[in-house]
């Protein structure tokens, strides 16, 4: 088992989670971050960190496509294990439906 990052992170993009991850396995996007499947250790503290609630254990029916897209940006996108401040209107979309579909940018974030 592993954790993955959902479609609730894009454009909220708090990091609770990066501070609290021992093994440092989240990368940073330019609106959202994902963890490397092969370096998480499924300790699981960073899921009831997310504010968003965007971090599901991967036993969740129906989370291929996000461990895929976690798999795929974390070897693209660069490593984040300080915390930053979440964007100004990350409140403004929280809980919004379909946002792969309407905001994902695959650029990479600034990383540490």
């Amino acid at each position: 088992m592993t954790y993955v990052v959902t479609d609730n992170c894009i454009k909220c993009k708090y990091m609770d989670c990066v501070e609290v991850c021992p093994v440092d396995c989240f990368y940073e996007g330019e609106n959202m971050l994902v963890i490397h499947p092969d370096e998480c250790i499924d300790c699981g503290v960073c899921e009831p960190e997310c504010p968003a609630e965007a971090i599901k254990p991967d036993t969740e029916p129906g989370l291929e496509k996000w461990l895929g897209v976690n798999a795929d940006y974390a070897s693209r996108w660069p490593n984040i294990t300080a915390k930053k401040d979440a964007p100004p209107d990350a409140a403004d979309f929280d809980g919004e439906a379909d946002k792969f579909e309407k905001y994902f940018s695959a650029e990479p974030g600034e990383g540490d």
